[in-house]
């Protein structure tokens, strides 16, 4: 019997490969509804259609200090370290270079390059701004500007926005010198967005440089 296979078997190879010889080319005929006789048009939109801006929000930190300088981070440059706005305000604070070399900074670039330098210039200017504002902060936490509860956060976000002296006009004015910066932002609203943080670590410190 394995004999009989093994004879056979070379048979039936050649029967196999013999056949792919013998098949016929099959006649491949593209049906006349397919086939295109003149050029297409090609439709574009008639308008430019812009992606929609992704809507990003900042991470919730709840209403610690960190918290605070997160939010207020992100609102300035969405926490990005080593950006520059259109007026040349830098990192992720956005300070000038005013404010920079009232901190005793003065190399723009090694700023801009040191995120834990940038970390220790803003709880600085934060200490230098509230005592600044030590008067005012006891004079007015509590009350209500235009319904907006007057907090020690607030007030020190205003102040990181506009400088301190002029968070003391809006505040002695009861909101009605309420200045806003270049791009539109105002006193008032810096003092209610930011409004309920816990900055009590903050320390008054008078004239605190790096």
């Amino acid at each position: 019997m394995r004999k009989r296979i093994l004879l056979s078997s070379p048979l039936i190879m050649i029967a196999i490969f013999g056949s792919f010889g013998l098949k016929r080319p099959v006649n491949t005929t593209l049906p006349e509804t397919l086939r295109i006789k003149e050029p297409t048009a090609v439709l574009y939109p008639q308008y430019e259609i812009a992606p929609m801006p992704q809507r990003v929000a900042p991470p919730f930190l709840g209403s610690t200090y960190v918290g605070f300088k997160e939010a207020l981070a992100f609102k300035e440059s969405q926490g990005n370290y080593f950006v520059i706005n259109t007026l040349g305000y830098l990192g992720k604070y956005q300070f000038g270079i005013n404010t920079l070399q009232l901190m005793g900074v003065y190399n723009a670039s090694q700023f801009l390059n040191d995120p834990s330098l940038q970390e220790k210039v803003f709880m600085t200017n934060l200490a230098r701004n509230k005592w600044i504002l030590r008067k005012d902060i006891e004079w007015f936490v509590g009350h209500k500007i235009h319904g907006v509860e007057v907090t020690e956060s607030g007030i020190l976000a205003a102040a990181h926005l506009a400088g301190a002296g002029n968070v003391k006009k809006y505040l002695r004015s009861y909101g009605n010198y309420d200045t806003k910066d270049a791009y539109g932002t105002s006193i008032s609203e810096y003092m209610r967005k930011f409004s309920g943080y816990d900055v009590s670590r903050i320390m008054a410190r008078k004239n605190p440089r790096i």
